[in-house]
């Protein structure tokens, strides 16, 4: 036949060989049983459901009139074809296309690779089963994601050179809309088994291939996990093929069955302490957001939430999937009733701990008028306060975008939770946050850490190599905290990679292509260090091309009290204590402190009030002597001068003041003044430069000395 460029070939008929018996045990019965699967799946007939090759030119025809739009396809044409040929015209796909796109960089395939662990670990046995019968027939056999990017392949070595040439291989996505009518793409369009054969094919470079695909799916609720296809050349054709992917998709979601009966028995096992308790109602739920068990009365206190949840119906809560970061949880959920089921240090499970109904109808009414949902990607934040509604907002909206974003605020405030807030709702979510302090860390080892280097690099360098943070965050988030502090030399560099988008490790010739979102922080004044020599101006207007202000907590009203809640309620459940009753003398206490060290001494704070008191109720006595004695200093006690907060104006005279307090209430220790300002030392020797305050530390030490003769 001729196909559209005038080009000459023969049909080949069928291929004789039969399918693997021994390895795999597919029998002449199982493929029976296999292809009365596929009549049962598609209730169609034969001459719908295979290809025929006698029929390549008549479909070839079809094919010309119907680029041209002259005519009727014609009966040679099968309906599946029909419609998947009208699906990409409507998708504007290019019919003269020769090949599919380019595959993945390595370091995104293997970290598609690792999202799609267990589908791998299924499937790998059973497609090396394959090996013998693909090698026979020319053909090859591929695994795919539901987005139809190809993860592994099997097959002939010789099938596997030809499909290099049209980019058959990992880390290329073969959808429809990429690669026209294909069995791998179409075969995730209908989900049904299809075989596609020669002149089938939509684009023209793929016409000289048939293939065959079969979708895979979830075992407990049928969700497409991916594809299983088997390829070759032309002349390969056999109708057998189709009831191979059947019979291996079938292995394979039995071998997933297997994995998820394991998995389910290891979490019961874990959570057991907590079904097995007389006064929490809990319900547990596994890593796909399935409830599988609960206990007590937690149907009848769900009701009391009026929580759309049905305990003898049980239906996927998808916020509370392991891998889910995006969903928000239902309205009537909190994230303080959550915990994680967690064996051997990975976690399995999350279980849902249900308050006391008399304790839900006190606390509803309020939180859901005062409380407003974060958008989604911060859900994790949590605020009452209008102002840090307003930032999240904005976060929320430039998270869509693709440019660099740089955090300023406080040490504490929270950075690094906005970061990650912008990474899950923006275009890189898919991809990994990495994220990397750049204070406290030496030249050198900040150098191999932003950028790896090769084996042999230099003397005590890790065989084999070290992939850097910046390479390890390709196609997703990299976060750089304390950007601030990063040594002159190196800046450069980094300013390099993101104006090239190339990286070079450390001893290394030949760049490596990478693609990531940059979000920076720090709680210095950038402008102030451009000049003041210490920060490149051109680095700055690449990491500050939009920037976020997060506000020190004791500028945000009404948090103190929504976090204390919050924190108790997750370290009474972490530390397996009961959930105590804060007096309202210790919240006002903890409202009116300062923060110095913002959310995160706040969080700590509570976590040491939670194990240090004793009984069902956190009092005065509970409180950490810093804040006890959290009153202002006067001149008589200590000869530094302190400026009331109310009277600056700027924050880096905030931040000099809440360090020098910190010296005098510490006596000169800079080791105690870096933990109580929950910073690393080698900042704090920093701001010590910034602000002039060696002087302070000198006189306070001396009046230590004095006291102790």
């Amino acid at each position: 036949m001729a196909d559209h460029h005038g080009h000459t070939s023969r049909i080949h008929p069928p291929c004789a060989t039969v399918l693997p018996i021994a390895c795999c045990q597919q029998s002449s019965r199982a493929l029976e049983f296999a292809k009365e699967e596929i009549n049962a799946m598609t209730g169609t007939s034969d001459g719908q459901r295979f290809s025929e090759p006698g029929k390549d030119a008549d479909v070839m025809a079809a094919w010309e009139r119907f680029l041209n739009g002259s005519g009727q396809a014609g009966d040679a044409l099968r309906s599946l074809v029909e419609g998947s040929w009208q699906r990409c015209r409507d998708h504007n796909v290019d019919p003269d296309k020769r090949s599919a796109p380019p595959p993945l960089t390595e370091s995104r395939l293997e970290s598609l690779r690792n999202t799609h662990d267990e589908l791998l670990r299924a499937s790998a046995p059973i497609m090396a089963c394959a090996r013998d019968f693909l090698a026979e027939t020319g053909t090859v056999m591929a695994l795919a994601d539901v987005n139809c990017t190809i993860l592994s392949m099997e097959g002939d070595t010789r099938t596997l050179g030809a499909a290099e040439n049209i980019h058959l291989l990992p880390g290329v996505a073969w959808s429809e809309r990429i690669c026209g009518t294909n069995a791998i793409g179409t075969a995730l369009a209908v989900g049904e088994p299809v075989q596609i054969h020669s002149a089938e094919h939509y684009c023209a470079g793929i016409k000289r291939w048939t293939c065959s695909a079969m979708v895979i799916r979830h075992p407990i609720d049928g969700e497409t996990l991916g594809v299983v296809d088997v390829s070759g050349l032309s002349e390969t054709y056999n109708r057998q093929s189709l009831a191979l992917v059947v019979t291996t998709a079938n292995r394979i979601e039995s071998r997933l069955t297997m994995r998820e009966t394991e998995l389910r028995l290891r979490l019961l096992e874990a959570a057991l302490p907590n079904l097995s308790s007389t006064t929490d109602s809990v319900v547990l739920f596994d890593r796909r957001g399935y409830p599988i068990k609960a206990n007590g009365n937690a149907q009848a206190v769900l009701a009391s939430l009026d929580a759309d949840l049905d305990l003898s119906r049980p239906r996927r809560i998808p916020a509370l999937a392991l891998d889910n970061s995006l969903t928000q949880l239902p309205p009537w959920m909190r994230a303080e009733w959550l915990a994680p089921v967690s064996e051997r240090g990975e976690r399995i499970g999350t279980l849902l701990i249900l308050p006391l109904p008399a304790l839900v109808h006190r606390r509803s009414k309020p939180d859901r008028e005062e409380i407003e949902r974060p958008p989604g990607g911060f859900e994790h934040i949590i605020t009452v306060d209008p102002g840090l509604k307003t930032v999240l907002r904005k976060a929320r909206q430039l998270a869509s975008s693709r440019v660099p974003v740089l955090l300023l605020g406080e040490t504490g405030v929270g950075k690094e939770e906005f970061a990650q807030g912008i990474h899950r709702a923006s275009p890189f979510s898919a991809g990994p946050f990495v994220p990397l302090n750049c204070g406290g860390l030496s030249r050198e080892l900040l150098a191999s850490e932003l950028f790896g280097y090769v084996d042999g690099a230099f003397t005590g360098a890790r065989r084999g190599g070290l992939i850097g943070k910046i390479e390890a965050a390709n196609g997703g988030t990299l976060f750089l905290d304390e950007i601030g502090e990063m040594p002159m030399d190196l800046q450069p560099h980094l300013l390099r990679v993101l104006e090239h988008g190339e990286i070079y490790r450390l001893g290394e010739n030949a760049p490596r292509k990478t693609d990531f979102r940059l979000v920076a922080a720090t709680n210095r004044d950038l402008r102030q260090e451009v000049a003041a020599g210490r920060f490149r101006m051109d680095l700055y207007y690449r990491v500050a091309v939009t920037s976020i202000r997060i506000p020190a907590l004791r500028d945000r009203q009404g948090d103190v009290e929504q976090l204390v809640q919050h924190f108790l309620a997750h370290f009474a459940e972490r530390h397996r204590k009961p959930l105590p009753v804060i007096d309202h003398a210790v919240l006002e206490r903890l409202t009116a402190y300062t923060w110095p060290g913002n959310v995160r001494e706040l969080r700590n704070v509570v976590e040491s009030m939670l194990l240090v008191c004793e009984g069902p109720r956190l009092s005065l006595d509970c409180l950490p002597a810093e804040l006890e004695a959290d009153t202002p200093t006067t001149p008589d006690t200590h000869p530094a001068s302190v400026t009331p907060l109310h009277a600056v104006q700027r924050i880096s005279e905030v931040e000099a003041e809440l360090i020098r307090r910190t010296i005098a209430a510490t006596g000169g220790n800079l080791t105690l003044t870096a933990s109580k300002l929950a910073i690393a030392k080698s900042t704090l020797y920093q701001k010590l430069r910034d602000y002039d305050l060696h002087d302070e530390v000198s006189a306070q030490r001396s009046l230590k000395l004095s006291g102790q003769r």
